[in-house]
């Protein structure tokens, strides 16, 4: 079995946008002309054996390039194997709340997550608060993104020390999923997860041959906190999964890592 908690369903606009112009230029591929449909998305999880996926809204400063809407009709076109991740305007608090309000209530969304770099404002930042706890009101994590940025934006955002660590000790209540790993702050990230009892780190937008040393060490404890994520469609599941045999983890591990952790903080069911 196993979960992926950060992938989109991408529109057009989201993947014709000149900020995925240096990830387009590293995998040697173009942006598309046409919509991809949902069917290539659960065919692309089905090569792979994923069985649920998290797509994301995309939210910043200029406006949806996925609206929450969209990810809710794709949901729709594939029930039990896409959940949905809200997007807020950050620029817009009370705004902001309402939404993940709706999109929790009446969408049945199964987290928040903010993309720090696209809004040049770090987690701690006072615009998020208002919405900190409101995921622990509406009892959802927070998902976010550590580490540099591979499109050409500020990486600063991405520290996990000292944004992540802060809102950790601000809302000890709330459940923090970080991705993409936090490198070159790998070290700092595993320090946070280890500090705060409600911190996560996945492993979206690297593959198993990419993670660093340290965290292959961590993922090795049969107590890790480390969850499997993709960043799908810029890396398929299958490729983000070569390898994960050779790293020899215990069964106990494994499943954490592939399903475990993902269905209590998500509280997402697999049909078996």
């Amino acid at each position: 079995m196993i979960i992926d908690v950060w992938a989109q369903h991408p529109t057009r606009r989201f993947m014709q946008h000149d900020m995925f112009d240096s990830l387009r230029r590293w995998t040697g591929t173009t942006a598309p002309l046409d919509e991809l449909p949902v069917a290539a998305t659960i065919a692309t999880m089905d090569a792979a054996g994923v069985d649920v996926a998290l797509i994301s809204a995309w939210y910043g400063p200029e406006g949806a390039l996925i609206s929450n809407d969209e990810v809710a009709g794709f949901v729709a076109q594939a029930p039990g194997r896409l959940v949905g991740v809200a997007a807020v305007d950050l620029a817009r608090p009370m705004s902001a709340v309402r939404e993940l309000r709706r999109c929790v209530r009446d969408l049945g969304f199964a987290a928040l997550r903010v993309v720090p770099w696209l809004w040049g404002w770090p987690p701690d930042d006072r615009r998020y608060y208002p919405l900190y706890a409101e995921c622990v009101e509406l009892g959802i994590p927070f998902c976010t993104q550590v580490g540099h940025t591979g499109p050409l934006r500020t990486s600063e955002t991405g520290r996990p020390i000292p944004y992540l660590d802060n809102v950790a000790l601000d809302f000890p209540e709330l459940v923090i999923v970080a991705g993409h790993v936090g490198y070159p702050w790998t070290n700092e990230m595993i320090a946070v997860a280890h500090k705060h009892q409600n911190v996560y780190i996945d492993t979206s937008a690297y593959t198993v041959t990419r993670f660093p040393s340290e965290l292959v060490a961590h993922l090795k404890g049969d107590h890790h906190k480390v969850l499997f994520g993709t960043n799908y469609p810029m890396i398929s599941a299958a490729k983000a999964l070569e390898g994960l045999d050779e790293l020899k983890l215990s069964e106990s591990s494994a499943q954490l890592f592939l399903h475990g952790h993902a269905e209590r903080i998500f509280g997402v069911s697999v049909a078996r």
